[in-house]
């Protein structure tokens, strides 16, 4: 396992200090933060391969079509 430094600013530290509790420490609110961002970042390209792959299969996409899915769906 390896140690990594962040400096963060006042908000930042208030943050983990205010997450660290939930997830049994400091380090431990940092991982699951990571993990968060990178299902994130799955997700978001998950979204473009579909679209792309619609896009060319089917008809054009349309903005208010995008606009819709991404409000149903939490993206």
């Amino acid at each position: 396992m390896s140690t990594t430094t962040v400096r963060l600013d006042d908000e930042d530290e208030a943050l983990l200090d205010m997450l660290a509790p939930e997830y049994g420490g400091r380090s431990s609110a940092i991982r699951q933060a990571l993990r968060n961002l990178a299902a994130d970042r799955k997700r978001q390209s998950a979204l473009r391969s579909f679209l792309a792959a619609w896009d060319n299969e089917e008809d054009p996409i349309d903005e208010e079509d995008v606009a819709v899915m991404a409000k149903r769906y939490g993206l």
